[in-house]
This record gives C-alpha cells, sequence and structure tokens, in this order.
C-alpha cells in the first residue's frame, strides 16, 4: 500500500473514531427513548419524572463542556477523553442500579458530564487538523457516521426492551463507554498544536469565553444552531410519549419513525456537501432555515388542529429534522473558523449553548404536558 492509500485510511479511520465520540452521548440519549414509559412504570413515576431523567442529561451535557474546552487547551485533547469516557462507564453503570426515579436522574446527570467530553473535543480535533471548505466537508462526514446512531440506537433499545427491561439498555452504554476507552488509547494520536497551548487560569478562561460571547459573528452562528438544536430535543423529549401512548405505537414500531428521521438528517448532510461546491456556505444555510421554517409552521398547524392524524405530525416532522443535517454542520464550522487557538473552549462554548436551550425545552415539553 503507498502513501497516499495509507493517509486516505488513516483520514477514514480518523473521521469514523470522531464520529464515534461524538455519537458516545447521543447514544445515552436515543436508546433509552423507547423506554420512557416502562421506567415510568417501574419507579411508580409520572411521565414528567421520566421526561426529567432527559433533562438532567441534557443540563450535565451543557455545564461539562464548559470545563473540557479549557482543560484541552491546556493538557491537550486525549488526558480530558479518557477522565470524561471514565466518568460515563461508571455513570451508565449506576444507571443500572438506580433505587429510585431521582437516583436514576442523578446518575444521568453524571453520565453526560462525562461523555459530553467526546462530543467537544471530537469538534475542537477537526478544527485542529481541518480549516475551511475541508472542516465543512469533514464535519458533514462525520455527520454521516454520526447519523447512525439516531437510526440504530433507538431500534436497539426498543429490541432490548422485548427481551430485556431497560436496565439491559445501561448496560450496553457501559459497555460503550469502555470500547471508547480502548479506541482512545490504540488509535488516537494528540491533535494539538503545542503553539496554541493556553494557561489554565480563572481569569483567563472567563476573558476568554467572554470573548468569545460577544464575537458578533461566533454567537451568531451559534445561537442559530442552539435554538434548531433546542427544537431537535424537544422533538427527542416529546416523540415517544406522543408516538406510543398517545397514538398507540408499540416500543418496536417507534424506532422506524425515529430511524426515518435520522436518514433523512443523513441524506441532508451528505447533499450538504455539494451545495457547498456551487454555492456560499452562508447562502446554503439561510436556504435550510427558510425551508425548516415552513416546515415548522406546517408542524404546527397540523398538530394544532389534528388534521392529518399521525402523518400530520410526521411528515413536517420529518422534513424539519432532515434540514439539521445542512444547519449543524454548517453553524458548527462557520462559529469554529476564525478560532485555532482556543478551537477547545469555542467547542465548548458551542456545546454549552446547544445543550442549555436542549435542556430548557425538553424540560418545557415534560411542563407542558397535559396527556
Amino acid at each position: 500500500m503507498n502513501e497516499e492509500s495509507r493517509a486516505r485510511r488513516r483520514h477514514a479511520e480518523l473521521v469514523v473514531i470522531l464520529a464515534t465520540l461524538s455519537v458516545i452521548t447521543p447514544l445515552g440519549i436515543d436508546m433509552y427513548l423507547p423506554a420512557l414509559p416502562d421506567m415510568a412504570k417501574f419507579f411508580h413515576a409520572t411521565d414528567s419524572d421520566a421526561q426529567f431523567t432527559l433533562s438532567t442529561y441534557f443540563l450535565g451535557f451543557a455545564i461539562g463542556q464548559a470545563f473540557y474546552g479549557p482543560i484541552a487547551d491546556r493538557f491537550g485533547r486525549i488526558p480530558p477523553l479518557y477522565f470524561g469516557m471514565g466518568l460515563y462507564s461508571i455513570a451508565s453503570l449506576g444507571c443500572i442500579f438506580a433505587p429510585s426515579i431521582d437516583a436514576l436522574a442523578g446518575f444521568r446527570f453524571l453520565q453526560a458530564l462525562g461523555g459530553c467530553a467526546g462530543s467537544v473535543l471530537a469538534r475542537a480535533m477537526v478544527r485542529d487538523l481541518f480549516t475551511g471548505a475541508d472542516a465543512i466537508r469533514v464535519f458533514s462526514r462525520v455527520l454521516l457516521v454520526f447519523g447512525l446512531g439516531p437510526i440504530l440506537a433507538p431500534f436497539i433499545g426498543g429490541y432490548m426492551l422485548y427481551f430485556f427491561d431497560w436496565h439491559g439498555i445501561f448496560a450496553v452504554l457501559t459497555l460503550a463507554g469502555i470500547a471508547a476507552l480502548v479506541v482512545i488509547f490504540f488509535r488516537l494520536d494528540e491533535t494539538r498544536d503545542p503553539k496554541h497551548v493556553r494557561p489554565l487560569r480563572i481569569g483567563s478562561v472567563v476573558v476568554g469565553y467572554w470573548r468569545l460571547l460577544t464575537h458578533r459573528l461566533f454567537i451568531s452562528y451559534v445561537l442559530c444552531g442552539a435554538t434548531m438544536m433546542a427544537g431537535t430535543f424537544a422533538y427527542i423529549a416529546g416523540s415517544p410519549f406522543v408516538v406510543i401512548k398517545l397514538y398507540g405505537l408499540s416500543e418496536q414500531v417507534f424506532p422506524w419513525v425515529f430511524g426515518i428521521n435520522a436518514l433523512g438528517f443523513i441524506l441532508a448532510s451528505q447533499v450538504n456537501l455539494y451545495a457547498q461546491r456551487r454555492w456560499s456556505t452562508d447562502r446554503v444555510l439561510f436556504a435550510a432555515l427558510v425551508f425548516q421554517a415552513a416546515a415548522a409552521v406546517v408542524l404546527l398547524a397540523t398538530g394544532w388542529t389534528g388534521w392529518g392524524g399521525l402523518w400530520g405530525i410526521l411528515v413536517p416532522l420529518f422534513f424539519w429534522i432532515s434540514t439539521m443535517g445542512f444547519v449543524n454542520p454548517n453553524t458548527t464550522a462557520l462559529a469554529m473558523a476564525p478560532f485555532a487557538a482556543n478551537a477547545g473552549a469555542a467547542s465548548a462554548l458551542l456545546g454549552v449553548v446547544q445543550f442549555v436551550l436542549a435542556a430548557l425545552s425538553s424540560a418545557l415539553v415534560g411542563w407542558l404536558e397535559d396527556g
């Protein structure tokens, strides 16, 4: 095998590894979604209590990212990955033995606190290695692998409920965290440029975050992606109860609904690669947002009036979720483009904003639930 072939294989392997690290924490969301109604019954809790385990997960994801970014800019990408994946594995094990819904919510918080290292540092490592159009292409390819998670995870979770109960889902998540540690040890190298080492002082961290928050283009792209992410997680929090409880589909049918939407997301992320060759990234993003807004208006109308029943909800929802395949990679790449020296902090703040809004939107779905 010549040098060029080896480089292509290593590039493909790196994309798969970074995508896998990114998907570890979302797996903790998607795989247990079909089990939410069963978990509420197991703990004699309300649907809102079960949804709260999702909100604490989002909260842990948001808070953890604020710490991993500056730590990674000082000590490199690999040490925080070891810590994060280790905490994720231990907390996943704790979920199996949780004695109450409140204890489960606490372990879920710790699970996300550890697992979010994968998402933060995967984005930072892409920024370390790629810039401009190359970065957008890599983010889109990462999303191709990343999108397999939402397709496969609910299927795995739904069919595990057929043979086991919800405890088995967290056993699989524990093994996934351990597998991630093995992959990091054997196949992942440090990517941070030594020239970009930043001191880890509270004052400098606060100043660094403030500069990011007041950077007009950065915060514009971050808020653009984060508001769309909040809508996505409102769908994630509410869909099991709408599809399974309200419309009576089984836990084994629900993953097909979730998987078709995730497939649309993957296809859109790959179409985004070709769109970049003809139009500017900003133009592609604007067109995607207009289309997504139109799908949201239709979804609101059909959901409010009941027109079309379940199909009246699922069709516009498919187009809304699919369009995230354009929004996510473009807002991420455009937001992080100016920040080579502090890619970890930029990635962390991007994730914090996204998942704070995600936590609020998923909690709002639970609070507004009226049967």
